[in-house]
């Protein structure tokens, strides 16, 4: 077995340094001040460790969707995706995403309730998991026009893993609605 003399005794190996990864965020707010709270966030993810780049879409509205579908009465939301490079793991940027939630006032009450900050992880470059803690990419994103949108904005040539070309998801999700 031979010796590694380039560090000190008793000192662990260094690991390699995670591959730096294109995650995709969705971002949205329908309580408060909407705008400032998605472009605080935005910052916010440019300020966590391992990140790299942070790209950023234009802010879209949309209707509230509750359990029971699109509700026009509830507040709007505005809706953004962020591109972020970076070195984090998968589930590690997911709990910097919560607590970025926690500073701007998230409480989990109700599934799919008002909210000041919801930031989802949509996709973690090409990586598929289905662990309860961590289902990429996000289950529901091929059905949301204001994930697909802003998305397409900011990478044209975008892939949902196991769905397809975002264009496409986006040219037969407004297909079908009409």
């Amino acid at each position: 077995m031979s010796k590694d003399l380039t560090r000190p005794l008793g000192t662990p190996p260094a690991r390699e340094p995670r591959e730096t990864v294109t995650a995709v965020v969705a971002l949205g707010a329908n309580l408060g001040e909407r705008a400032e709270t998605l472009d605080e966030a935005v910052a916010e993810l440019r300020r966590l460790p391992l990140v790299d780049e942070v790209v950023a879409s234009d802010a879209i509205e949309s209707v509230a969707l509750t359990l029971d579908g699109p509700d026009e009465t509830a507040p709007r939301y505005l809706n953004g995706v962020a591109l972020v490079r970076t070195r984090l793991a998968p589930s590690v940027l997911l709990g910097m995403l919560h607590a970025i939630e926690a500073r701007h006032g998230r409480e989990r009450r109700e599934r799919w309730g008002a909210r000041t900050l919801d930031l989802d992880l949509i996709a973690y470059g090409d990586v598929v998991s289905e662990d309860e803690a961590l289902i990429l990419p996000h289950p529901r994103a091929h059905e949301r026009d204001f994930v697909l949108a802003p998305w397409l904005q900011v990478d044209p040539d975008a892939v949902l893993p196991g769905r397809g070309r975002v264009a496409d998801l986006l040219a037969a999700l407004r297909g079908s609605a009409g």
